[in-house]
């Protein structure tokens, strides 16, 4: 049986390139040393000297502020030296291939690099190409995947509602075009979730996501009864200009998150999002603000599980 190139010959995280495919046991062991990583977040000296010495580039081809900044947050809590590429303005611009890019800053001594790419499978494609002692993370690749975002996310539910096998979670909006969602769903059905949902208009659901173990609602209403946790995704400006959606008011009238479709939710339901936020389209202030609101924790629990993944990678060899 071939080998999942994310982990080593003992079955240890080498790089973390999806959720997908990844044991159990092994998302497991994220969200327990993510565990032992909120405690440091707490200290007067927010540093633990697990990466002093090792290099951290981060390879943003695409923007974000807030992946990259948490990312960067969390090696410097590890104590890692970082270096923040702008990509866009640098060799990529002047038609060096991704691979060269690679190539160029290993020989600077890199050892873990995390890369957000718009191509789906770019992160996948350094991991094959990178020296044995060198980790890739992915931040982001393309339409396929955000696995940070999901473990954070699976941290966020394993916090508040404890037990994954009694959890009915929905995910609402544009499913199509999410990452996070293809990750979350991943995680979900991997820690044996027994029902997740998916909410959204015809055009905003992948054809055959029911593969995935989840179910369809087009009715948020509907999708919404008895949920412990709702997760909203951002809708990207582009898609409310395009044919997908009739208009952002539309949108929001039907598949935005207001008190009274909350309250259709288990009374205990949690409330998260991936951010950033457009208020007012996926999700009203008063609930965002409200006290489901997980939204702020999550931002935080992201700096613990990237620490926890970072520390991981690099204590795993070839």
């Amino acid at each position: 049986m071939r080998r999942n190139p994310q982990l080593n010959k003992n079955g240890e995280l080498q790089h973390l390139l999806s959720i997908e495919g990844l044991p159990r046991e092994v998302l497991e062991r994220v969200l327990a040393t993510a565990d032992s990583f909120i405690g440091v977040t707490e200290r007067e000296v927010k540093k633990v000297p697990l990466l002093r010495g090792k290099s951290v580039f981060n390879l943003f081809f695409e923007p974000s502020t807030r992946t990259r900044t948490t990312f960067e947050i969390a090696a410097k809590r590890l104590s890692a030296d970082v270096i923040n590429l702008n990509i866009a303005a640098s060799s990529q611009s002047k038609g060096e291939s991704l691979l060269d890019t690679v190539a160029n800053l290993s020989a600077m001594q890199a050892d873990i690099f995390v890369v957000r790419h718009g191509s789906s499978g770019a992160p996948f494609l350094i991991a094959q190409h990178v020296k044995p002692h060198e980790h890739v993370v992915n931040a982001g690749d393309g339409r396929h995947a955000h696995p940070t975002q999901g473990l954070l996310d699976l941290y966020t539910l394993r916090h508040y509602k404890k037990d994954f096998t009694r959890l009915t979670v929905a995910i609402v909006g544009d499913v199509l075009h999410s990452r996070v969602a293809r990750s979350l769903i991943h995680g979900l059905t991997t820690l044996g979730t027994p029902e997740v949902r998916v909410i959204g208009p015809q055009t905003l659901i992948p054809t055959g996501v029911e593969a995935l173990g989840v179910h369809v609602y087009r009715n948020m209403r509907e999708g919404l009864k008895g949920c412990d946790a709702v997760v909203m995704l951002r809708l990207q400006n582009e898609r409310m200009r395009g044919a997908l959606l009739p208009s952002a008011q539309e949108f929001f009238k039907h598949y935005g998150l207001t008190a009274d479709k909350l309250a259709l939710a288990a009374p205990d339901a949690i409330v998260m999002h991936p951010g950033p936020m457009n208020r007012g389209v996926e999700i009203d202030s008063s609930v965002a603000d409200g006290p489901h609101s997980v939204i702020l924790p999550q931002v935080t629990f992201g700096i613990a599980v990237r620490m926890a993944v970072m520390s991981m990678v690099a204590g795993a060899s070839a």
